[in-house]
């Protein structure tokens, strides 16, 4: 079966036509990050110090914990995103790689749900 056919498409051997995509939203997560990350680190600069009941303070603020959340978000996809290519590229043994796969979408989702769910239990008042 060559590489143009359906059943080569279903077995892996040819274009599953998921690749642009792929391309295009690791692209929007990395533009997306050039705004937040600056954002990011600009942010705690200006803070007077990063005690804290200041840092608490800040990410109380809705606009500070939404961007947070924001950044949170498209840091651990991106992250996935990224880890996914290294992982379909290097690992070469099918049961392995569908392994790691799951770990990497365990690990992205989890760490990205902890997160989340810190930022909004501060900005809701949880943690003072």
């Amino acid at each position: 079966m060559g590489n143009g056919t359906n059943l080569g498409r279903v077995r892996g051997l040819g274009s599953a036509k998921a690749g642009a995509h792929h391309w295009w939203l690791q692209r929007v997560t990395a533009a997306a990050n050039l705004f937040l990350v600056p954002w990011f680190v600009f942010s705690l600069i200006r803070l007077p110090n990063l005690s804290h009941g200041i840092v608490v303070d800040w990410l109380s603020s809705p606009l500070v914990a939404v961007a947070m959340i924001l950044l949170s978000a498209n840091v651990f996809w991106h992250l996935r995103l990224g880890l996914q290519v290294v992982i379909e590229d290097y690992v070469h043994n099918e049961s392995s790689k569908l392994g790691v796969l799951i770990l990497l979408n365990f690990f992205a989702i989890g760490g990205a749900a902890i997160a989340i769910f810190s930022i909004a239990k501060i900005a809701f008042g949880g943690a003072a």
